[in-house]
């Protein structure tokens, strides 16, 4: 069970280099980020910044060139094998711009994907899925492909799926990307929710601004670096729940 106010996320002197020579580029530098269990952060900068390489570090799809990521109290780069996909299905989730649904399969199958393979009964499966999927206004669609589904409709059973696993930490790389502003704003109000109202902790990746505002901080990142920091005034008070 996550502490409110316990650092939930560490990123100690995190630098990430693809190529060598004088090929490389550099997409984080040095790297420092804490996130306390409950907290919303909003990770904002241009195409090429690192916002989405540091993410992908936290969720252990990638290991940092130099430095540590410490989540959960699990330094990410030395977890292997079963350790690695059992962090990935339950201590985090990822929502992603392009919602990784399969076509294949109804609304209710893609969110029970990761209860599947962590090897939860039917019972237990289908209980977290009903609920999931009723916490972000889907179970009339629980039956529908998602060919049959607009994108604001995919982007929530993303969201659905994410919240099943129960994981307490959500990243959302660019969630609202392909999503008008009304159906982006819905998605938004998600993730909000399910760190205020379920106390999981949450990192935004944007380039929007508006989208950004959602955070309780607001980081801004630029050539791998950190050259921003501003908290949200809306937030300053707001008293985090235990993850249940």
């Amino acid at each position: 069970m996550s502490v409110p106010g316990e650092a939930l996320i560490r990123l100690r002197g995190v630098s990430k280099r693809y190529g060598e020579g004088q090929r490389a580029v550099w997409a984080l530098r040095e790297l420092g980020l804490e996130v306390v269990s409950g907290e919303f952060v909003s990770i904002m900068g241009p195409s090429g910044s690192g916002k989405s390489t540091a993410l992908n570090l936290i969720a252990g799809l990638d290991v940092p060139t130099s430095g540590e990521v410490v989540v959960d109290g699990q330094v990410v780069s030395g977890l292997r094998g079963h350790d690695l996909a059992r962090f990935r299905r339950r201590t985090v989730a990822v929502v992603f711009q392009f919602f990784n649904l399969l076509p294949t399969l109804t609304a209710k199958e893609n969110v029970s994907i990761p209860l599947r393979a962590d090897g939860l009964g039917r019972r237990e499966t289908e209980g977290r899925v009903e609920q999931a999927l009723r916490s972000v206004g889907m179970l009339g669609r629980a039956q529908h492909y998602p060919g049959e589904l607009s994108g604001g409709e995919m982007q929530r059973i993303a969201v659905a799926r994410a919240l099943a696993t129960g994981a307490r930490i959500i990243l959302a790389d660019e969630p609202t990307g392909n999503l008008d502003t009304v159906r982006g704003e819905e998605i938004l109000r998600l993730l909000r929710r399910a760190s205020e109202g379920d106390g999981r902790t949450v990192v935004l990746v944007t380039h929007a601004h508006r989208a950004a505002a959602y955070g309780d901080r607001m980081l801004t990142l630029r050539d791998g670096r950190i050259v921003e920091e501003v908290r949200n005034p809306r937030t300053e008070n707001k008293v985090t729940p235990l993850h249940r």
